[in-house]
């Protein structure tokens, strides 16, 4: 039985090249702006 094998070029998973100054700029605003406006959770306690 022959077994299949995928090879995955890393650097074009993500895309052609890499982020542009703003494009990482907007992503790291992005991020911090859905950090800070996240719901805090309330903790249940356990019956122990």
């Amino acid at each position: 039985m022959k077994t299949k094998k995928l090879d995955l070029e890393i650097d074009s998973i993500g895309g052609i090249g890499s982020l542009t100054l703003a494009e990482e700029k907007a992503l790291s605003d992005f991020f911090k702006k859905k950090k800070s406006t996240k719901k805090p959770t309330d903790k249940k306690k356990l019956n122990t």
